[in-house]
């Protein structure tokens, strides 16, 4: 990948890379920090990356620096021995607050998972280099995340069964 290439892919997928990130962690802060350093990483390894596969690559150290983040962060919470977070009690809210809600109490593949495919518009084949799981792993992950998603957005009477 040439230095322009590579300036063209920070163009196109820097705005994408820092959505997964917010959706994420939800902290726009962090979620910049992580983009700098994903494109940082890729920098490091820009003549050993194929231009057609620049955007997956990026999304693959995305994906591994998030999640070291959020196992160093982790790490520091459990050190500090922080509280858990406060149940969502509001019960007047807006539907993206129900779902931003909902989503947060998936498990991170599981959301992970959900975020590429339904947000970002990734391929299950895609998914699974990604995230080093199998077409079929991503399907049941993907099948479990909208499931947990629809019982939390039942549960708080966001949605009402037929």
């Amino acid at each position: 990948m040439t230095i322009i290439e590579y300036n063209k892919t920070v163009d196109l997928y820097a705005d994408n890379l820092f959505r997964f990130f917010v959706k994420n962690i939800s902290d726009t802060e962090t979620a910049r920090d992580l983009v700098q350093e994903s494109f940082t990483k890729m920098w490091l390894k820009v003549e050993d990356v194929e231009v057609d596969k620049a955007k997956s690559f990026l999304f693959t150290v995305g994906y591994n620096t998030m999640i070291d983040h959020i196992r160093k962060k982790k790490r520091r919470e459990e050190f500090i021995a922080s509280q858990q977070p406060a149940e969502y009690e509001e019960k007047d809210y807006d539907l993206k607050g129900a779902l931003d809600f909902a989503l947060d109490k998936l498990p991170l593949i599981q959301k992970t998972v959900l975020l590429l495919r339904d947000y970002e518009g990734y391929s299950y084949e895609e998914i699974g280099q990604m995230t080093n799981l199998s077409d079929a792993q991503v399907k049941v992950y993907l099948f479990r995340a909208r499931k947990s998603m629809k019982e939390k957005l039942l549960e708080n009477k966001i949605l009402f069964p037929l």
